[in-house]
């Protein structure tokens, strides 16, 4: 299962702390995978095929920091495992547009995946973390609520196209490989 983090509307439709929606969008279009909203689970939900595998697409409904009821529920109806799961967020302490994939751990201060963790009763399942940078004049709120520049968007253009890379790799080869394959302090396209 692949859950893209963000906030709904359109006011936040392409802001920073909407990446993980983003890349969920941009797999399932790769994928030719609809997402239709389901009410009852709070999420926009997409079922599909990749590498032969079953695969859940879900972007929460829920605004970020109440992810994880959204999150719970889709996990519960579908009967996933926290092992075959993939939760995609930004980062704003990651430079932008570096991708670190992780196969467990804890939120490190990100209250959308902190609300996972919550619902979800355990930190064991992977995420994939999208750097969106910091602006440190200003208030963080801010900053992760706002669209990003010019110059930024065509970073984060290329970045979200490698992390439905990542969330690929990840079903195919599993985490493991798409760590060793992924996470290298390279600079961003």
């Amino acid at each position: 299962m692949i859950v893209g983090l963000g906030n709904p509307g359109r006011a936040y439709a392409h802001s920073r702390h909407n990446m993980g929606s983003e890349v969920a969008r941009e797999f399932s279009e790769r994928h030719s995978i609809r997402l239709r909203r389901r009410g009852k689970l709070r999420s926009r939900i997409g079922v599909g095929e990749v590498d032969g595998r079953k695969v859940i697409v879900a972007i929460p409904t829920t605004f970020m920091n109440r992810s994880g009821e959204a999150v719970s529920r889709v996990v519960g109806f579908y009967g996933v495992h926290a092992k075959n799961l993939l939760v995609i967020l930004d980062d704003v302490n990651l430079p932008l547009g570096r991708l670190r994939i992780r196969s467990k751990g804890s939120d490190g201060g990100h209250k959308g995946l902190r609300s996972v963790i919550a619902c979800l009763g355990t930190m064991e399942f992977a995420r994939l973390r999208i750097g969106i940078g910091r602006d440190e004049s200003g208030s963080l709120t801010g900053f992760v609520l706002g669209d990003f520049s010019t110059e930024e968007k065509t970073v984060i253009k290329g970045s979200i196209e490698r992390a439905a890379e990542v969330s690929d790799a990840v079903i195919s080869d599993g985490v493991a490989s798409a760590m060793n394959r992924y996470n290298r302090p390279s600079e961003p396209d």
